[in-house]
C-alpha cells in the first residue's frame, strides 16, 4: 500500500508542479515580446530565483521527481525574467 500511496502522491506533485510552472511561463513570454520590465521588481524576481533554488535542493534530497522537474524548469523561467530585467531596464 505504501508505494501505491507514494506514487499517488507523486502524482499530485506532477499535477501541481505542471500547473504552478506553466502558470509562470505566460509572464515570461510576455516579459520576452514586449520587453517591458517596468512591472517587475528586481528584489522579488531575486528572493523567488534563491526560492525556487532552495525548493530544487529540498526535491532533490527528498528524492521527488515532480519537485525536480519543476523547480529547475521554474528557476530556468526565473533566471530568464532577472536577465530581462537587467537587458531591458530603461537606462
Amino acid at each position: 500500500m505504501e508505494l501505491a500511496s507514494s506514487n499517488y502522491i507523486e502524482t499530485i506533485g506532477f499535477i501541481a508542479a505542471f500547473l504552478t510552472t506553466a502558470a509562470f511561463l505566460p509572464q515570461v513570454f510576455k516579459t520576452w515580446k514586449t520587453k517591458d520590465v517596468s512591472g517587475l521588481s528586481f528584489s522579488m524576481l531575486l528572493m523567488f530565483f534563491v526560492g525556487v533554488f532552495l525548493w530544487l535542493v529540498y526535491g532533490y534530497y527528498k528524492e521527488s521527481p515532480s519537485m525536480i522537474m519543476a523547480n529547475t524548469i521554474t528557476l530556468g523561467s526565473a533566471f530568464l525574467l532577472i536577465y530581462f530585467k537587467i537587458t531591458y531596464r530603461k537606462k
